[in-house]
């Protein structure tokens, strides 16, 4: 089992946007984050820590402007917590072993994939093509991955 984790090297490799989303609880302005089109097969993991956190076959456009998604591909690398920040309540997602803030969630995804929108900063993960998942560690996901190009 890969062991998923926060480290000084991976923080000093991240550009100041990513260290600001991802270590200040930031948030990329919509419409501009690098993955927000893509449209490849793959899989999305924390930018920080490694661990795998939405799959290609669960992203979906949702017009919010930040690149959504109806479930996490392995709930356990995701946590959950209540934001009351900026004057309203919702609910902040962090991955469990690197502690980066990705976004949030909310109950407004399609009725018919579960009703979540996982609306996450471009800026908190890195893209695994489907291709390069075998070689990078993370073969074992390729089921949860199909071809939506």
């Amino acid at each position: 089992m890969p062991t998923y984790e926060k480290t000084k090297e991976a923080i000093s490799r991240l550009s100041p946007e990513e260290y600001r989303v991802t270590q200040q609880d930031g948030t990329e302005r919509p419409g501009t984050g690098k993955l927000l089109g893509n449209k490849e097969p793959g899989i999305y993991v924390d930018i920080v820590s490694g661990e795998p956190l939405f799959a290609s076959a669960d992203k979906y456009e949702s017009g919010c402007g930040w690149p959504s998604f109806t479930k996490p591909i392995e709930p356990a690398h995701v946590t959950e917590l209540r934001d009351a920040s900026l004057g309203m309540v919702r609910t902040e997602v962090r991955s469990t072993h690197g502690d980066s803030h990705l976004g949030h969630v909310f109950p407004d995804g399609p009725r018919d994939r579960g009703g979540l929108r996982y609306c996450i900063n471009s800026a908190s993960l890195r893209f695994v093509h489907r291709n390069d998942m075998e070689a990078e560690g993370y073969g074992a996901y390729l089921d949860q991955v199909e071809d939506v190009a």
